[in-house]
């Protein structure tokens, strides 16, 4: 039988907040399974990078990385966020190893091929690495990513923390049962974004492509709904959009996303 695994993905909101930061580690360590988290940390970067002259350039919502950006966010994301989250987790009680894609070798990515825009050394992802993160698991380590991987020849990218814990939790459905939750500032996939009561609490692929093709949902959370069905279809059990507190409160509105 399976063990259980959560991988939980928090974004720059809650790394933000000192006091969501805290709730939401507490909680963390609480999970009686194994587990994994990821972590954004865009805001940070942009307001680092504001403070030294270095505003990114954004397309669509999407950071362009270039040469001077990709060096704050890999000093924001795999140094200052990771491992104050990872310190804060041995504080806890929870073994924490914070992680990025070259670590171990965990995560390859190849840089973003150009076809309308040049979004710089931003990383697709090209394999993760299971049995190094099931080792690190077993041992009772809990694997901490950062928004950074590299491409096996020395390049590190940036590259969206969604799409990260999305390709973890595809490749860990092998030897796990994979529940993949994404928490935000929001209770879960809204109808009108201007009412935060208005969750859709079911989702599945039929209902989500209605809802599309009618602009009920899109921009931002397209690109999160896709990683979520395609987990869904490369194995993964369960996944989860909501607020922090959902990891351990599941009676509070959020979406469960179902194929």
């Amino acid at each position: 039988m399976k063990k259980q695994l959560s991988i939980i993905k928090i974004g720059g909101n809650v790394i933000n907040s000192k006091q969501q930061l805290d709730a939401f580690l507490d909680d963390f360590t609480a999970l009686d399974t194994l587990k994994i988290l990821v972590h954004g940390g865009g805001k940070k970067a942009t307001e680092i990078a504001d403070s030294m002259g270095l505003s990114p350039k954004m397309i669509g919502g999407r950071r362009v990385t270039d040469q001077a950006n990709l060096e704050v966010v890999t000093m924001v994301y795999a140094g200052l966020l990771n491992k104050n989250i990872v310190a804060q987790l041995q504080a806890r009680g929870c073994n924490a190893l914070g992680l990025s894609g070259a670590d171990a070798n965990v995560i390859k990515a190849h840089k973003r091929i150009v076809k309308d825009i040049d979004y710089g050394f931003a990383g697709d992802i090209d394999e993760v690495e299971n049995k190094t993160i099931s080792l690190f698991l077993h041992a009772g380590i809990t694997p901490v990513f950062s928004a950074i991987t590299h491409d096996n020849h020395g390049q590190l990218l940036n590259t969206n923390a969604d799409t990260i814990a999305a390709e973890l939790a595809k490749g860990l459905s092998k030897d796990f049962e994979v529940e993949l939750i994404y928490c935000f500032e929001k209770k879960g996939v809204l109808k009108s974004v201007d009412d935060e009561e208005s969750v859709i609490e079911h989702l599945n692929s039929k209902s989500y492509e209605g809802l599309k093709n009618q602009g009920i949902i899109s921009e931002g959370m397209l690109p999160k709904l896709e990683n979520c069905f395609s987990s869904l279809r490369s194995g993964v059990e369960r996944v989860i959009i909501g607020k922090p507190e959902v990891i351990n409160h599941r009676n509070g509105k959020h979406t469960t996303l179902t194929l």
